[in-house]
């Protein structure tokens, strides 16, 4: 996690559309949101968040194959107090892995 969250970013997520489509819902928490495609759209206050996502080639390493889901976060009129604390619990809810 961040300790700040810029208007507009990109990530790239090891996981695949089914999985991050799986995922969302508990992420987006209280927020009331809307999907069509591989867009979405969350009211935050008095602003929003539009995310849209594309399926990327996976990752290759060795014998190794990962997926990647490519993710561009856009925050239009929320604050830096807002963005972040949307964010820290969608990123808890996200995270994979460990150690």
């Amino acid at each position: 996690m961040l300790s700040s969250y810029d208007e507009q970013f990109v990530r790239d997520m090891g996981c695949t559309e089914a999985e991050w489509l799986g995922w969302l819902p508990v992420a987006m928490g209280q927020c009331s949101w809307q999907r069509s495609g591989n867009t979405m759209v969350a009211i935050i206050g008095q602003g929003q968040l539009n995310v849209q996502w594309q399926v990327m080639p996976p990752r290759v390493i060795a014998l190794l194959r990962m997926p990647v889901l490519r993710v561009n976060f856009d925050f239009q009129g929320v604050n830096a107090g807002e963005r972040h604390a949307f964010m820290r619990p969608f990123d808890l809810c996200m995270q994979r892995g460990g150690g």
